[in-house]
């Protein structure tokens, strides 16, 4: 199944990840489980973005992610084909799941933001549309609940 056929902004959500607090500093953590929502392959950041910048613009054939802002704020605008939806993100003990399917732009960033993003592929090329005329027609027989 295409998982542009099939992808919703109904499966994007916030996750809170374990927030471990200290009096010196907190720790927040994200591992492979069993209750992981998915296995992590890969892990990159973003960072000295300029502030009128936007990053993204592409949805994903199979990989799904986790984007944490680590320090600073950003949005993520994300769209199924059909609607779309913003969200803030300006936590680091937060992150937006995003599964396959689903056009992601970021923007707005605040000065000092670092963007992670936790994968669940390795990089592939192939993975990738970054057209969103293509996306639009990869969505455009979309199957509704």
């Amino acid at each position: 199944m295409n998982n542009h056929q099939i992808s919703s902004l109904d499966n994007c959500r916030i996750v809170e990840l374990p927030r471990i607090r200290h009096d010196n500093g907190s720790l927040t953590f994200f591992q492979n489980s069993a209750d992981a929502l998915f296995t992590v392959r890969r892990v990159f950041y973003l960072y000295d973005i300029p502030g009128d910048s936007e990053r993204g613009g592409h949805s994903h054939h199979e990989a799904q992610e986790l984007i944490v802002a680590l320090s600073g704020c950003f949005d993520v605008v994300l769209n199924d084909g059909h609607q779309s939806r913003r969200f803030t993100l300006n936590r680091p003990y937060r992150g937006l799941y995003i599964p396959a399917g689903i056009w992601r732009e970021l923007n707005n960033f605040s000065s000092g933001s670092v963007c992670l993003v936790l994968t669940s592929e390795k990089f592939d090329e192939e993975d990738y549309v970054r057209e969103f005329d293509r996306f639009l027609e990869l969505t455009a027989k979309k199957v509704t609940p």
